[in-house]
């Protein structure tokens, strides 16, 4: 498939390197221009383009940016073909992207992101850090395999991302419907806490949505302490501030 990324951090650029390798004609920006894209992201394949050409004549347009930046590419996004499924890696956290008042109130961050971008999202790629995407890749059937959360109102959609989800090295979990995503959000007991396919279903199930954010803030303001006391949070760092957070 033609597929184009938008945000060419961690995630977006290991997307990109992955994508790639399967064979996937792989394009990718960011907002400073193709020339300032990491020959890393480029190792496998994926070709660097500004964010207008990277949302042009794609089977699959990737969004991978910090939620506040969204409103940038919007005019990029709404560039890609109609038929072109749409699929968002990013996270809500208002210390960093302000007040959406919307999103306070109890939308899903996806559901959001829709409205502003007026056209349907997926919603992969969201729960997992960037160290342990980096780092715990697997084959298919590996014992203790990572699993990735999806979530979509449309059925071809998710099963689309699913499977690039497990070209990139980890189980896909269907999630549900986009009304149902905050159980995948940032406070969640499956947000960032690296469970398994078998895991997953329980722990979807068991999100309290008032206490989700509540939940979030704690794990930023305890990982906020490490910093500030000197440490130097890790990947398993990470996984085990969250879990002990979120579950």
């Amino acid at each position: 498939m033609k597929i184009g990324i938008i945000g060419a951090g961690s995630i977006g650029s290991t997307i990109a390197r992955r994508l790639s390798r399967h064979g996937h004609d792989v394009t990718i920006a960011n907002s400073r221009g193709p020339e300032t894209i990491a020959a890393a992201a480029l190792s496998t394949g994926a070709r660097a383009v500004t964010a207008s050409e990277a949302a042009a004549d794609v089977d699959v347009l990737i969004v991978s940016v910090p939620m506040n930046r969204n409103e940038d590419i919007a005019a990029h996004v709404q560039r890609a073909p109609e038929a072109a499924v749409l699929i968002d890696t990013s996270n809500y956290y208002p210390a960093r992207d302000g007040i959406v008042p919307a999103i306070v109130e109890g939308q899903p961050e996806s559901i959001w992101l829709s409205e502003l971008f007026g056209r349907p999202v997926t919603k992969a790629w969201n729960a997992i850090t960037s160290q342990s995407f980096d780092a715990k890749a697997t084959g298919a059937g590996t014992a203790g395999r990572v699993a990735i959360p999806v979530a979509s109102d449309d059925d071809d959609h998710r099963n689309l991302a699913m499977s690039l989800v497990e070209q990139t090295g980890f189980d896909a979990v269907d999630a549900g419907v986009l009304a149902e995503s905050w159980r995948q959000q940032p406070g969640a007991p499956v947000y960032c806490t690296d469970r398994t396919r078998e895991q997953m279903p329980a722990f979807l199930a068991a999100a309290e949505k008032e206490r989700v954010p509540q939940r979030r803030d704690l794990a930023m303001d305890a990982i906020g302490g490490y910093i500030a006391a000197g440490g130097r949070p890790d990947g398993k760092f990470l996984v085990a501030i969250n879990r002990a957070c979120y579950s």
